[in-house]
């Protein structure tokens, strides 16, 4: 993939502003090593590595800051489900780093089990974006059927999944206001800056 210009110079300048300069060949390798994802979701990262990063800028700083739909792991961790009775549409790398914590849920380590699905999700994620995948959002529907349209909705208004997929589990959630769905179609329109 060739990259753009205009991606050289943001790296070149974003390298600069976080107190190196890149050499041009440097600059070249670091946007090949980038290139992979998709170039406003790239130049939104080195936006936010401008404000956040100070030293040398590495390929690490930049794929961490992607904005690609996943969620940190903080706001991961608090999403979980926590009980059988809980629904939730979650990534699969979610449900991974939950099934590498589960032990010491159910040991009663909560700050150890924080801390290892913490780990375990950075990992992940980390992979998954190394990969070039793009998340994949599912629904695991607990025994509160309460609960069912809530986490649907949810997931529905903020672009995680389509509202056909929402209903083939629960058909009938209603579609999105027509503001929502209106900032649901702004959202998935690439971002020029």
């Amino acid at each position: 993939m060739m990259a753009s210009l205009s991606l050289l110079q943001a790296v070149a300048v974003t390298a600069e502003l976080c107190g190196r300069v890149f050499t041009e060949p440097a600059a070249k390798l670091f946007v090949e090593d980038i290139s992979t994802y998709p170039e406003h979701q790239v130049l939104g990262a080195l936006r936010r590595c401008r404000r956040e990063v100070r030293g040398i800028l590495t390929v690490q700083d930049v794929v961490s800051r992607l904005e690609d739909g996943r969620l940190g792991a903080e706001e991961a961790w608090a999403m979980l489900p926590k009980t059988e009775a809980d629904s939730v549409v979650w990534t699969t790398e979610m449900a991974e780093a939950l099934r590498v914590c589960q032990p010491l849920l159910d040991d009663g380590d909560g700050i150890g089990a924080r801390m290892a699905f913490k780990q375990a999700y950075d990992r992940l994620v980390a992979a998954a974006r190394d990969a070039g995948r793009a998340p994949d959002w599912q629904i695991s529907l607990g025994h509160d059927p309460r609960g069912r349209e809530q986490a649907l909705r949810v997931a529905v208004e903020r672009g995680r999944i389509g509202l056909d997929y929402a209903q083939t589990v629960h058909p009938a959630l209603p579609a999105p206001s027509p503001e929502v769905q209106a900032l649901l179609e702004g959202m998935f329109a690439p971002r020029l800056q």
